[in-house]
């Protein structure tokens, strides 16, 4: 053919024939040489999860408890046709942002996401955050989501939350504090919230918890360990209040990822949300997926496994199996 395309020996005519044939044929072989190149695109990286990256990040927590983690907060980051929506992660109880995403941050910044890590519910300098009462830490999200709107210039964030800050909180602002608009969702400043342990529908704190509040004592203990110990539990008004409506608001779209091994959130099964109208549930009990994942409440912020499920839920058209590996309690994967 590639002789034919150039020969010199045939008529003007017939040459041309042939060159608007040799044409056809390369732009067709372009044609499919750019379908084989898109259908072969990397597929998204797995997260390095190791042993040890927990409690070495819980040193690290101490050592910067006001430090962003590795990825997050670049004021400057504009999101792109791929990633329209920034992500914003929301730590758990007791924690801080640089302890409680050492391993999601810089895995979401890796992936093309514009990341950001809020500090909520404690005072700055101290490590320990995330214990105030739900609705002041909720306005305090919400300022931040405002924060991270009006610097990316992005329509809606995508919240990713621990523990507390996957569950109860963030649900607060959502509801509460600007974060949708019911009558006109479409105005939303949340995309899609997924949730690692979310605390939804209280915790007994695997008996801790029922045991307080039979004896009487959940305000005393939340004078040493915060307002948010007693509003996470079940029963508290917080929680009271924030279901008597259902669990979600129109618009968002809504993961949860829990781990029945579970020791804080207790039981795991209250974790899961019912679907309102409007909105869409997705219940993950990690097991299910990878059943050699022994995470429990704590290690689960630094399992592979889940960060693979939370890029999944981030970005649904895009989904990947997840490449399963061994999570270990405490220690993580």
């Amino acid at each position: 053919m590639a002789d034919r395309c150039v020969s010199g020996g045939r008529s003007n005519r017939r040459r041309g024939r042939w060159a608007a044939a040799c044409a056809g044929l390369a732009l067709a072989l372009g044609l499919g040489q750019g379908a084989a190149v898109a259908a072969a695109d990397p597929a998204p990286p797995v997260p390095r999860g190791k042993l040890l990256s927990l409690p070495l990040a819980g040193v690290g927590g101490l050592l910067h408890p006001d430090a962003p983690p590795a990825g997050a907060d670049d004021w400057s980051c504009k999101p792109t046709r791929e990633h329209p929506r920034p992500v914003v992660l929301l730590h758990g109880t007791f924690a801080n942002a640089y302890d409680d995403w050492g391993l999601m941050s810089p895995y979401l910044k890796q992936l093309g996401y514009c990341v950001f890590a809020a500090e909520y519910g404690g005072a700055p300098g101290n490590p320990v955050k995330a214990t105030a009462h739900i609705p002041d830490s909720a306005r305090q999200i919400a300022g931040y989501v405002d924060r991270v709107l009006k610097a990316t210039g992005a329509h809606q964030v995508d919240l990713v939350g621990h523990s507390q800050g996957g569950g109860v909180t963030p649900r607060w602002y959502l509801r509460f504090d600007g974060g949708t608009d019911p009558a006109h969702p479409e105005r939303n400043k949340v995309h899609s919230l997924v949730g690692l342990a979310p605390s939804n529908h209280g915790t007994t704190g695997s008996g801790l918890g029922t045991l307080t509040t039979k004896l009487g004592l959940d305000k005393t203990a939340s004078l040493v360990l915060g307002e948010a110990y007693e509003d996470q539990l079940v029963g508290s008004e917080a929680n009271t209040t924030l279901d008597r409506d259902g669990d979600t608001r129109p618009g968002v779209d809504y993961t949860v990822i829990a781990t029945k091994f579970d020791e804080v959130v207790t039981p795991y099964t209250h974790q899961f949300l019912t679907a309102g109208p409007g909105a869409t549930v997705k219940n993950i009990t990690i097991q299910d997926i990878c059943p050699r994942d022994f995470s429990e409440h704590v290690s689960i912020a630094y399992d592979s496994n889940a960060a693979q499920l939370v890029r999944n839920a981030l970005d649904p058209a895009h989904a990947q199996p997840v490449d399963c590996g061994l999570t270990l309690p405490v220690l993580g994967g």
